[in-house]
């Protein structure tokens, strides 16, 4: 189990949150490195292993014309994977895995290209269709260690997107108060 596994799962079990995955080239590594923190099915709702393009479209409703165009293997694939499986599972937030693990190149892709998303975070009244994040990744390695790399990119993304949520919401709180304060000194103006 990674650090980041199990930092998401206490962030979002301290949140009353959840999280649902989508995965290609991972091949559900990602779901079985939530699934070894204890305590994950507080947090963790399932996955879907998009491993075939057809899938990802079908199941994860990514785009059928972005894949023909693109291939399986893009930026806006992956966040519409994390999008797909968030909507499907109903979970707070989505993360997706896609990518080349090797041995060979994909849809025109270099071994080791790898994109991982996150989507997620939307507060009430905020529309669900925002607050998405997805990285690039340029990896070396085997394909063991590119598929672990790509876990682990994935986790920490996800880390990241719940402390920025959360952080705005402080923020948010913080200035809220910070004005109560000013009114209260200022003769309730």
């Amino acid at each position: 189990m990674t650090s980041a596994a199990a930092e998401a799962v206490l962030m979002l079990t301290y949140h009353g949150e959840t999280v649902a995955v989508a995965e290609s080239l991972t091949g559900g590594l990602v779901a079985a490195e939530l699934t070894e923190v204890p305590g994950a099915s507080k947090a963790f709702l399932g996955s879907v292993t998009a491993y075939a393009t057809e899938i990802k479209h079908r199941i994860l409703g990514v785009d059928e014309q972005l894949l023909a165009e693109r291939g399986a293997v893009d930026a806006q694939v992956a966040e519409q994977m994390a999008r797909g499986v968030r909507e499907a599972l109903r979970a707070d937030w989505g993360i997706a895995t896609t990518g080349v693990a090797g041995p060979e190149p994909q849809d025109g892709q270099p071994v080791g290209t790898v994109y991982v998303a996150v989507v997620g975070g939307a507060t009430d009244g905020e529309d669900a269709s925002e607050g998405g994040k997805v990285r690039a990744l340029r990896l070396n390695g085997t394909r063991a260690e590119i598929r672990m790399e790509s876990v682990r990119s994935v986790l920490a993304l996800l880390v990241e997107a719940l402390l920025d949520a959360k952080g705005t919401e402080q923020t948010g709180q913080r200035q809220g108060n910070e004005r109560t304060q000013d009114t209260e000194r200022n003769g309730g103006i």
